[in-house]
């Protein structure tokens, strides 16, 4: 496999591997992309490249972090061993140092002042419940006033003009706690959205850490990351950046922004946040807008699997050293699912403890055995109705902190917390084994 280093290269590699769909046919930016994005995610069909959408200048990708096997070709690796990549390139001690450049292929055409009034980003509307046009697949650059350390990260942002958006931010994101930190913390911050990216640098700003994130990107493609210096603001930005937005954010002139399809699958709340003031917009020739279908697998997929898998791992095994997890994107960041070597009837309990411990997001676990396939929907239910007595296989944890945007939690992230013993009990009736029928190459048979 060719190296990627880019969107263009992420796309030749997915399009190698039969993981891409390029739609020819005409789509509208509004609704209709993201309905076509959503069911490809849905059904695995593949990453989208939508070449001819009305409303849009430019080729519009997105879905390429929504799956197992797409995640893999990112990574450089094979699907099982994604876990292992993840929890390698987020040890501190692999992080690689990004590279200053001076010259990236996002500067050959720009508009800024005035000529921004006229100028349009192929900004989709995604979902019907959406309070307008967001930008949701773009990465957040910023800089440390005080450290000088740089950041990567995701802000919804709705478009409310030509050259300004809401820009929503959570109150424990580092974009916030960059600017509260200055002596005059309302005045003007300076910011960079880098927009068509590789992917490893996408997956490193899902990542919430003390360190630079382009150190997280740099462990996963082994070298340092490239950035060049933004035209209008004193940030270094991916050099591989299909489209670059600098601008100034204005926390103090705050604007109502929102709703959006969030990742629990409903639509969050509007709030009433900071704006962001469009200085400059750069982009490469023939450049590709990216946009992640929100609410969605691939918003799931880089906020609260691959960062948190490895951790919900580590948790896990240190009751069992052999123990497999996985957090799948249908359950929206809550559901854990351990997969284990059964041999004692107490351990699924404990090891459900322990995944609830491990991130305030995990709400419900449930453990399997090996018989059962962790990535696989159909047996995960076959096993809770085949192998679960309610009475004696399920426990809840009451009053449990968990996440704020949780639908079935108070405002304050606090519900009940649900642990279930998939497991096959043997000691309590004994089927033997599991029916199964060996795979065969059905295509030969039916030719």
């Amino acid at each position: 496999m060719a190296a990627i280093n880019d969107l263009r290269g992420f796309i030749e590699a997915l399009e190698a591997d039969g993981q891409l769909a390029r739609i020819s046919r005409q789509v509208s930016i509004r609704h209709e992309l993201a309905d076509v994005g959503a069911a490809l995610a849905r059904t695995g069909t593949g990453a989208g490249l939508f070449e001819n959408v009305d409303g849009s200048r430019w080729p519009i990708f997105c879905g390429g972090i929504a799956s197992h096997r797409r995640t893999a070709i990112a990574l450089g690796c094979q699907p099982n061993e994604i876990i292992d990549v993840m929890d390698s390139v987020l040890d501190q001690a692999n992080g690689i140092a990004p590279v200053r450049i001076e010259q990236a292929a996002w500067q050959a055409n720009r508009v800024s002042g005035d000529d921004l009034a006229d100028f349009d980003l192929p900004i989709p509307t995604h979902s019907r419940g959406d309070g307008g046009a967001f930008i949701t697949g773009a990465v957040t650059v910023a800089k440390d006033p005080v450290s000088g350390r740089g950041n990567l990260g995701y802000n919804r942002m709705l478009r409310l003009g030509p050259t300004r958006f809401g820009f929503n931010v959570n109150e424990w994101r580092d974009v916030g706690t960059f600017w509260k930190s200055r002596d005059e913390p309302d005045s003007p911050f300076p910011i960079a959205l880098a927009i068509g990216l590789d992917p490893a640098i996408m997956i490193a700003a899902g990542v919430k850490t003390p360190v630079d994130e382009l150190f997280i990107a740099g462990a996963i493609r082994g070298a340092g990351i490239e950035v060049c210096k933004g035209t209008t603001v004193d940030i270094d930005v991916p050099a591989s950046a299909e489209i670059v937005v600098e601008g100034m954010l204005h926390p103090a002139d705050r604007k109502p922004e929102g709703p959006l399809a969030e990742f629990h699958g409903y639509h969050g709340e509007t709030w009433n946040s900071p704006t962001f003031e469009v200085t400059s917009i750069s982009w490469r020739d023939d450049p590709i807008y990216q946009t992640i279908v929100p609410g969605w697998y691939e918003h799931v997929y880089l906020g609260n699997i691959l960062p948190r898998e490895p951790l919900l791992r580590r948790f896990v095994r240190h009751l069992d050293p052999t123990a497999d997890v996985h957090i799948p994107p249908y359950g929206n960041g809550f559901l854990a699912i351990i997969q284990i070597d059964r041999d004692n009837p107490g351990s699924p309990k404990n090891l459900a403890m322990a995944a609830m411990a491990a991130h305030i997001n995990i709400r419900n676990v449930v453990v399997i055995d090996r018989d059962i396939d962790i990535h696989e929907p159909s047996d995960l239910h076959w096993a809770i109705t085949n192998r679960v007595h309610w009475e004696d296989d399920v426990f809840t944890v009451a009053s449990a902190q968990g996440h704020e945007m949780d639908p079935t939690a108070d405002t304050r992230g606090v519900g009940t917390k649900v642990g279930i013993d998939a497991t096959y009990k043997r000691e309590r009736r004994d089927y033997g084994e599991r029916v199964a029928y060996a795979p065969v190459d059905l295509p030969g048979y039916l030719a």
